[in-house]
């Protein structure tokens, strides 16, 4: 069915109960019927794609590794971790072989650690099984990878038709079919779903899945869509109606939690002490300084001198504010922290914590809040109290 300027701009929101309600684009060109939909995005494609390292290879294991670090990571900063990451672990059978300290360090700076631990276990999957997954099913098991990260692997590596949907892809389709139904409920991302796979180019679905994914990153972005010269705007029911910032719709958003930390880098000598962060929390096997942890607000230096943990080493070490109402943003949760240097003495000894030299602090995987700590001590040859705000 043919397309019209006048159905797009009065298109009506689109049933989460019928997907085959959305109106297709597609056109009849020379006799022959082809998709107009993804002819359009793929000649965008040819001439808008961004030339990235894991795009010259069919490789399952190097789209694996690529699809994960951006997961929650810009194209931009992955890049250079994957270069270091391929270079370290080669193959499924280097990575597996490594011990996750060494895995977490190396993603040390990424954020969403999970994500790296769960790669790790992955690759322990695949060594014991002898192989890479040629199936999406199978691909789908894999520790850590869900439905969009196997859909991405099983069409570029193995060019099976299956369709990513992922926050570009909602926002392309809602965008442009007029779909006001809520993208984080069941009924909703099932309807993107059907639709994505109905639209899917099953000739060549890794790179219509690619051309679907730049689309949304450089074309039908976020806050400034560029509909001026979007090969797909005069269908838009988005830029018809002037509701591109509408699209897509979510019911509900998720409350932040706010945390806050007192961190104190404790010297004893040539050694400061450190412990690695258990399982359940946030930067799961990452290593840290002492730390303190109040409710409703970081503590203050009488109450970390009050504190039974610190009470004997503060009794006896001055306390240095290095840094005051540093912030730091996750995923749904915003922390609070102050740093403080204590030089103690030498046979200061904290439960739980670890006496480890500084000169090889490096060697150890830490969150970016802590690394931020590291370099402010580095910075400061004498620590007078300061404040420091992170803008």
């Amino acid at each position: 069915m043919a397309h019209s300027h006048e159905d797009s701009n009065t298109r009506p929101p689109v049933s989460p109960k019928d997907p085959s309600q959305a109106d297709l684009p597609t056109k009849n060109c020379g006799g022959a019927s082809l998709s107009w939909w993804s002819n359009t995005l793929l000649t965008w494609y040819e001439s808008h794609r961004r030339e990235l390292p894991w795009r010259e290879t069919c490789n399952p294991y190097t789209i694996w590794i690529s699809e994960i670090i951006l997961q929650q990571t810009r194209v931009a900063q992955g890049i250079d971790y994957f270069h270091r990451f391929i270079e370290r672990f080669p193959d499924v059978r280097t990575l597996a072989e490594a011990d996750e300290e060494e895995v977490l360090k190396l993603w040390q700076g990424l954020g969403y650690y999970s994500r790296a631990r769960n790669l790790h276990a992955a690759a322990r999957q695949m060594a014991e099984q002898g192989r890479f997954p040629h199936t999406y099913e199978d691909i789908r098991r894999l520790k850590g990878v869900g439905d969009y990260t196997a859909a991405a692997i099983a069409s570029i590596a193995f060019g099976l038709p299956h369709a990513v949907v992922d926050g570009n892809v909602y926002r392309v389709l809602a965008r442009y079919f007029g779909l006001h139904n809520p993208i984080d409920t069941t009924q909703g991302q099932k309807l993107f779903k059907e639709l994505a796979a109905t639209l899917l180019d099953a000739r060549d679905p890794g790179r219509y899945n690619q051309a679907m994914m730049d689309f949304g990153a450089m074309q039908c972005t976020p806050m400034t869509p560029r509909c001026t010269s979007c090969p797909l705007s005069d269908g838009c029911w988005a830029n018809a109606n002037n509701a591109t910032s509408q699209l897509p719709f979510k019911q509900k958003r998720t409350a932040v939690q706010h945390r806050y930390f007192a961190y104190l880098y404790i010297r004893t000598g040539e050694h400061i002490l450190l412990r690695r962060r258990g399982k359940g929390d946030i930067w799961q096997g990452l290593y840290e300084p002492v730390v303190i942890e109040y409710d409703a607000h970081t503590p203050t230096e009488e109450e970390l001198r009050r504190h039974p943990l610190l009470h004997d080493v503060l009794a006896a070490s001055p306390l240095h504010l290095l840094a005051q109402n540093i912030t730091h943003q996750l995923t749904h949760r915003h922390l609070h922290a102050d740093f403080y240097v204590v030089d103690a003495p030498v046979e200061t000894s904290i439960e739980g914590y670890t006496a480890v030299r500084e000169e090889l602090r490096t060697q150890y995987a830490i969150p970016r809040l802590v690394e931020r700590l590291f370099e402010m001590v580095d910075r400061e040859t004498s620590f007078p109290h300061t404040t420091e705000s992170n803008q």
